[in-house]
């Protein structure tokens, strides 16, 4: 999935909205987006929308919060597509989630082992010391993302980015953590938000950065973003056409390990990045 968008789960009308948008996934939140005394509306309204539908997340709060449970035990007889989980302090949190799932898929006759997992893995600073463990964790697992605003509250700084819009070098490291952890787990590495949702441009060259970098997705916060987002990680026709010359010599040949292609030198894991170009394009 390249992109994924949130929506407001207090927000009847942005879910009614976000109906008509082509978005390979929805996210409802109800978590930073939601005033405490709207949860349980936005709950009720999050159970209502997601069912029937196979490509509606939740975000829930916290799990060591007091709303987890009841996020959970409201959304999933719904049978929504995943769980995005924030504020994780380490892989045990996504554990703890995935057993919770285990018991509520049972009692609500949801498919065991159906609801996917996002787990938002550097919003605590304790949390970048366990990336490593993510590997493993749970099958539930689909993919990892972070975030820079609650990290930045953390540790009281002033900013996260520079006067440019770029990361500032703590959250730069965050990002590219998240990017290894994920790789690490052979889970889907998610990019955060673009934040500044009226900047069609700066969208654009992050999101071709996060692709060229190796993530394979990224969140969403306008409905606006979602075409360039998905654009941006989705494998060009030239891309695709030299991925798949590449894969064919490299069958063509299984014993060598190094072989000439277009004037380069490619040994295997060019194989192994065209494979994955092809891969994405088939999706």
């Amino acid at each position: 999935m390249r992109c994924f968008l949130f929506v407001p789960g207090d927000s009847e009308k942005k879910l009614h909205k976000s109906e008509s948008i082509d978005v390979d996934a929805l996210i409802i939140d109800l978590e930073d987006a939601v005033a405490p005394d709207a949860k349980p509306e936005a709950r009720r309204l999050a159970a209502e929308f997601a069912s029937g539908r196979d490509n509606v997340w939740v975000r829930i709060n916290p799990m060591a919060s007091a709303d987890a449970a009841k996020d959970l035990a409201t959304v999933m007889p719904s049978a929504p597509a995943g769980i995005v989980l924030p504020k994780p302090d380490s892989p045990d949190d996504v554990r703890s989630l995935s057993d919770a799932l285990h018991r509520l898929e049972a009692d609500n006759g949801v498919e065991v082992g159906s609801t996917r997992i996002v787990a938002l893995c550097t919003e605590r600073v304790r949390a970048l010391f366990s990336l490593s463990d993510y590997r493993g964790a749970t099958s539930r697992l689909y993919g990892l993302s972070w975030g820079a605003e609650d990290l930045s509250s953390e540790l009281g700084a002033s900013a996260n980015r520079d006067s440019d819009g770029n990361w500032l070098p703590p959250y730069e490291m965050a990002r590219s953590l998240c990017l290894f952890a994920a790789h690490n787990a052979s889970v889907e590495a998610i990019d955060t938000v673009f934040t500044d949702f009226r900047d069609d441009q700066g969208l654009s060259r992050y999101a071709a950065n996060a692709a060229r970098d190796g993530f394979t997705g990224m969140l969403a916060i306008h409905p606006g973003q979602v075409d360039t987002i998905q654009a941006a990680f989705t494998p060009s026709q030239a891309a695709l056409d030299e991925a798949r010359q590449i894969v064919n010599l490299f069958e063509a040949n299984p014993g060598v390990g190094a072989l000439a292609f277009d004037g380069r030198m490619l040994d295997r894991p060019h194989y192994e990045q065209a494979r994955k170009i092809l891969a994405r394009g088939a999706g």
